[in-house]
């Protein structure tokens, strides 16, 4: 999508679509400015357009000089935040790609009085513009017929004109914003690619996506944009001992992968953090298996790690003054005869033994190795976890929220402020030691699962023991905000949860 920025009046601009912003509290005037700039009456609008968050109201221009073919108001609610901006753009370019729009424009003339009200920066308001336009247009659907063949044409001439993929999107501001605008709109770019694309992994059907090719997709994107992926496969992996990973791969006909993503900034390094993903390309729970209800979104257990690739990708271009180690443990977890056991007993990389009391709580047998690793090996200042880990955090938080547990009060706080202002938002969760001895085991040192009480936090609790005596450790437990079964601007699918959080902690460490 080419983005690109413009002094000229928004009226005069040839434009499939162009949106205005609308505050709730300005709602009568700005609608009354906009129905006569484009021939309307504002009665005719009445009470249809309400302003609140992500409202919108497609208008047709009755006045011959207004160039747009559509206008657009894009709802804000009466007290809008940074989100408010992205989610309002984001059904605005969801409503583009439903009508084949190929280029639209968003007026930002009064960005600088939209970011006072709103408490941020100008480059902050169009970054949040951006990243809500590649959300809202994103559209997985390189699996049907009509797209692959015209995927495969590279002149567009047998392309299928039903799909008209949105190519442009146009920010038209004054001259005093012009270079803001710009600013902000270049990093919203770079960070809305690399969701999409960690969507598009995400959203890959395990037969497309296994450990192979998930590590595949990390070669692929540390080639493009120069940083380093070191990829380890399953005889390294059993020289290492890394046996929680092998443990969950045993039952699977696709051999495991253990990728090691690395960005150094050339110059000055604030920090040097890990980032670690569970990567489990599908999880049917293994001998103890799942229901086979909506099981296929179980493709999407590898979030975690699909994540670390969009962050490391992004951090390498924004050019971070940060030193990211992305880890990737990944294997499905399937049953067969030559899977574990419930009952079994596994040598994690760490030498701590784990009782498998349930091998659908597979995700932090992988991770534990991983987490280990990551300290060992790197001594990093921070270490960041994501997993869709458990079905419990769900529960306490539903989709929106991701569960946050951490050892470390001012990483806490660094993730809790970037996920409000990223719109990836995080509740911490309480790691008190009242909860070990819900994971306590009577033949090895530490077993799987805790019963049903507090589920997200005895895994939370399970995982702090890889870590040993490092003192900063997150855990993201992103089970309900990464696959929600939420439609509307989000589309189906994958919600790439973690690449803006990621993003925004590194933009705004210290």
């Amino acid at each position: 999508m080419k983005i690109s920025i413009s002094k000229a009046a928004t009226e005069t601009l040839s434009l499939d679509a162009a949106a205005f912003f609308v505050v709730g509290t300005d709602r009568e005037k700005a609608v009354s400015n906009i129905a006569s700039l484009i021939g309307v009456t504002a009665t005719s609008i009445g009470s249809d357009f309400k302003a609140k968050e992500a409202d919108l109201h497609l208008l047709y221009p009755q006045n011959g000089k207004f160039e747009p073919k559509r206008a657009v108001l894009l709802g804000l609610g009466e007290k809008p935040t940074l989100d408010s901006v992205r989610k309002a753009a984001s059904a605005f370019a969801a409503k583009a790609r439903e009508m084949k729009f190929g280029k639209i424009g968003v007026d930002l003339t009064a960005v600088e009085t939209l970011a006072k009200h709103i408490s941020e920066s100008v480059d902050y308001v169009a970054q949040a513009v951006v990243e809500g336009v590649w959300y809202g247009a994103y559209d997985y659907d390189q699996l049907k017929t009509n797209r692959i063949e015209a995927l495969k044409n590279s002149n567009g001439k047998k392309a299928d004109e039903k799909k008209v993929e949105l190519k442009e999107l146009v920010l038209t501001t004054d001259a005093d914003a012009a270079s803001d605008v710009a600013e902000g709109a270049k990093v919203g770019d770079i960070i809305g690619s690399a969701q999409s694309m960690t969507r598009d992994l995400i959203n890959s059907p395990s037969n497309y996506m296994t450990a192979t090719d998930l590590a595949n997709a990390a070669k692929a994107s540390g080639k493009k944009y120069g940083y380093k992926v070191t990829v380890f496969g399953k005889k390294q992996l059993e020289e290492l001992g890394m046996g929680g990973l092998l443990g969950v791969n045993a039952g699977s006909a696709n051999p495991p992968t253990f990728s090691i993503l690395e960005y150094k900034p050339t110059g000055k390094v604030k920090a040097k953090i890990a980032i670690v993903g569970k990567g489990v390309t599908f999880d049917t729970g293994g001998i103890s298996l799942k229901p086979s209800e909506n099981m296929g979104d179980m493709k999407a257990d590898m979030s975690g790690a699909a994540d670390v690739i969009g962050a490391v990708e992004a951090a390498a271009r924004l050019k971070l003054p940060m030193h990211v180690i992305g880890i990737m443990p990944a294997t499905d977890n399937k049953p067969s005869g030559t899977a574990q056991n419930p009952g079994d007993v596994l040598t994690t990389y760490s030498g701590i033994t784990i009782e498998v009391d349930n091998t659908d709580a597979e995700g932090r047998l992988i991770l534990a190795d991983a987490l280990t690793y990551a300290k060992e090996k790197f001594e990093p200042d921070a270490i960041i976890d994501l997993a869709t880990l458990t079905g419990a955090c769900v529960i306490a938080l539903g989709n929106p929220t991701a569960g946050l547990f951490s050892n470390d009060d001012k990483l806490a706080e660094l993730l809790f402020a970037a996920g409000l202002r990223s719109g990836e938002k995080v509740w911490r969760m309480p790691l008190w030691d009242d909860y070990d001895k819900q994971i306590k085991s009577d033949v090895a040192d530490v077993k799987n699962t805790g019963g049903r009480g507090a589920g997200a936090i005895t895994a939370a609790k399970f995982l702090e023991k890889f870590i040993g005596d490092h003192k900063s450790w997150a855990h993201l437990d992103i089970a309900g905000p990464a696959f929600p079964s939420m439609g509307g601007a989000q589309g189906k699918g994958s919600s790439g949860f973690g690449v803006r959080l990621l993003v925004e902690a590194m933009r705004r460490w210290n």
